[in-house]
Parts: structure tokens; C-alpha cells; sequence
């Protein structure tokens, strides 16, 4: 179990949200070991699949403790990847949104158990073939066990000419009409991308200011998170983005950088450095012991007690496969590795794929992202299975 051994083993220390930045320790021989053979194999795998990119770091008290920088954040300009560049993190955004409901509850400002049509009265003409709409309450829709279908827009946009998510709030409306509640509120688990786009409204109507601005001021500014941004990105940052890319007869096709995730931002509309994503992890992970000043920090932006609540199991979301058994609390998934809770979120969108995965009982976590979806059958895996099996032997390893 390397995250209990690891000392302190700074290759990039994170100074914002008020963390102390004492000496690095060395870091012991086992997990030196551990971390090299886990790279290793790692980049042999992305050379065999084609990946343009890609990042994989390991944080601890707060701090980057081990890196791993792959390939390049844009093919024809050349450029590198480097701890500069930003990625998209897709779904990762929800664990944004859900923090972001979960501060809004502390205020008194909603309750978890409100029906969900008292801030989203356009649910109204859903279909629930199970009993009236105000059943289904903020938290079904946190956990993913509201009984709303998967994607966002079920209809078309296979077209090049199609927008890539909804642009319009009104367009979602258009749809309330021809959704029907798919199994009995709270019974079950079933992923659903509308459910945290109806959070991210409920955060509008009782905060009073639109998502983008209220996370980045509740979450973005407390962390430090000087990089992260929503959809298209700011010019003072166009230098840094990463390109995503598909590989197609072996050949990395560009996606191109910017696109709008729309009225589904809060879904999966976040775009971050590592740097950043490192300090989110470690405000996930828990202030070390001995650091009062990050604990204070921490605390402005949610208590230790609220993140607790998010990660009891809601509904099972497996009970057996190549992660174990996985649950789902309020929009984290939860894992085990030997013994002991590991929470998390995955992100897949355009062709970036990543995820998160943090022990909050020993302050450390791990982050991948990929600028690459592995396309057809000249690839020879495909990343979203390189997504799993990293996680797996992470689990395995790592924690």
C-alpha cells in the first residue's frame, strides 16, 4: 500500500489555498520502484495505441509528488506536453457542479431532498410513468438514480454541421414533452449526463448568477485555480491548450481546440492545467496533518463533514468487474482498494479521456488525462480501455 508509505516528494509544490510548502522528504525506495515500472508500462501502452498526449501524476499532501509528461499537446505546432498545458476534463466537471449544490445546501439555501422541479419547473412535462414529477429530488439527480436517460441529446448530431451539444437552454425545454422518467426514482443507478445539467440550473436559480461565474468564484479563486476555465478559452491561454485528436488508419486526425459544450456546461464544460487539477485533488485528498492553513482553506470552500457525506454509497453501480465493486455517491463514484474507499470521476468528451481518483484517508491521489480517443480497428487499444485498466492497476498499486 505505497500511499500510506509515501513521504513528501516534491517535484512541484502547489502554494495556493494557503498550503505551507515545508522540505521534501525523500521519497522511499518502494515507491520509486513502483511509480517507475507503473510509467513504463503506461507509455508503452499509449506508444502502442497511437496517443498524441497525455499527463499522469501522482499527488500527496497537497503537492505533485511524481509526474509523467507524454508526447505532444499539438501535433503540427510541435508542441510539447508539459505541466503548462490545459486539458479538457470533460466529466470531471460534474464533481465541480455537485461541490457547488453541496454549498448551497450548508448556506440553507436548498435542501438535498428538495424535488428537483422546485428550481427546474420546466420538469413539469416529464413523464413519470411512476408516480408524480416531485418525487425526483436533487439528490436522485446527484446520484444518478432519478431515472433520466444517459445522453444529453438523444436525437442526431452525428452531423459535422450539427452543433456538438445543445446551445440553448430552450432546446432542452423543447425535449421535456418526449422524456419519460426511465425506472422508479431512487430505486437504482443509471449515468445520466441531463440529471447534473438540471444541478447546474438548481445552482442558478438559488445562487443568482450564472454557473460559470458562481464556480469561479466559489471554487476556482478559493483553490487558486488560475488556469481553469469553461469552453473556449481565453487568449491569454491559447498558446497552452492541448489539441485532441482521433486516430484513424494510424493517423492522429485533430479534432481542433475550442469547442462549446453549451447549455451542458455543467456537465462536462471544464478545461484546467494540471497544475490546477492537482489543487482540486488535493482540496479532495485533505489537508495533511500539521497544515492548519490549508484546513482553513480547504473549509471556505466545503466542509470536510459535507465532502464526507458525498462519498457513503447512494446506489451500487456494479457489484463486480475489472474495478471491484463500485458505488456512486453524490456524483463520485466509489472504489475500493484494499480495504478502503477510493472516490473518483472519469471524463469523456470530443477526444479527451481522464480521470481522478483520490484516498482522502491518506491525502493522495492520482490524475490522467489523454488528448487521444483510439478511433478504429488500426489502433491497437482503445482509450477508454487504457482509462480502465490505469485505473485498475492503480487501485491495484498505487493506493
Amino acid at each position: 500500500m505505497i500511499g500510506r508509505a509515501f513521504a513528501l516528494a516534491c517535484l512541484a509544490l502547489l502554494p495556493a489555498a494557503g498550503l505551507s510548502a515545508p522540505l521534501a522528504a525523500q521519497a522511499p525506495p518502494d515507491f520509486d520502484r513502483t511509480w517507475s515500472g507503473f510509467v513504463a508500462d503506461h507509455r508503452a501502452v499509449l506508444d502502442s495505441a497511437g496517443v498524441v498526449g497525455a499527463t499522469l501524476a501522482f499527488v500527496r499532501d497537497g503537492r505533485i509528488a511524481a509526474v509523467d509528461y507524454f508526447g505532444l499537446a499539438d501535433v503540427e505546432a510541435g508542441r510539447t506536453v508539459d505541466e503548462r498545458t490545459i486539458y479538457h476534463w470533460g466529466s470531471v466537471t460534474k464533481t465541480f457542479t455537485a461541490v457547488g449544490l453541496m454549498q448551497l445546501r450548508d448556506h440553507g439555501l436548498v435542501s438535498l431532498d428538495d424535488p428537483a422541479v422546485e428550481t427546474v419547473p420546466e420538469l413539469r412535462a416529464v413523464h413519470d410513468p411512476f408516480g408524480p414529477i416531485e418525487d425526483v429530488t436533487l439528490r436522485m439527480l446527484l446520484s444518478h438514480s432519478a431515472g433520466f436517460r444517459n445522453p444529453t441529446w438523444p436525437w442526431g448530431g452525428g452531423q459535422d454541421w450539427h452543433p456538438f451539444e445543445p446551445a440553448e437552454w430552450s432546446q432542452l425545454v423543447a425535449m421535456m414533452p418526449y422524456t419519460e422518467v426511465l425506472f422508479e426514482p431512487g430505486s437504482r443507478y443509471s449515468y445520466s449526463n441531463p440529471g447534473l445539467i438540471f444541478i447546474g440550473r438548481t445552482i442558478e436559480a438559488r445562487a443568482g448568477d450564472v454557473y460559470e461565474a458562481y464556480v469561479d468564484k466559489n471554487m476556482f479563486d478559493g483553490l487558486g485555480m488560475e488556469t481553469a476555465y469553461f469552453d473556449l478559452t481565453p487568449w491569454r491561454l491559447r498558446d497552452r491548450r492541448s489539441n485532441n485528436y482521433e486516430v484513424v488508419r494510424g493517423e492522429p486526425v485533430a479534432g481542433g481546440p475550442e469547442f462549446d459544450t453549451g447549455i451542458t456546461v455543467s456537465n462536462g464544460g471544464l478545461n484546467a492545467s494540471l497544475t490546477d487539477m492537482a489543487r482540486w485533488v488535493a482540496f479532495l485528498a485533505g489537508a495533511p496533518p500539521g497544515d492548519p492553513a490549508a484546513r482553513r482553506a480547504f473549509d471556505e470552500v466545503l466542509a470536510r463533514s459535507s465532502l464526507e457525506e458525498m462519498w457513503e454509497p447512494v446506489v451500487t453501480v456494479e457489484e463486480s468487474g475489472p474495478l471491484g465493486r463500485v458505488e456512486m455517491g453524490l456524483s463520485f463514484f466509489l472504489y475500493d482498494a484494499h480495504g478502503r474507499r477510493i472516490v473518483g470521476h472519469t471524463g469523456s468528451q470530443q477526444s479527451f479521456r481522464s480521470f481522478i481518483l483520490v484516498d482522502p484517508g491518506t491525502h493522495v491521489g492520482l490524475i490522467a488525462v489523454y488528448n487521444t480517443a483510439g478511433g478504429d480497428e488500426t489502433t491497437g487499444v482503445d482509450t477508454d480501455v487504457i482509462v480502465e485498466r490505469t485505473m485498475e492497476r492503480a487501485l491495484e498499486e498505487l493506493f
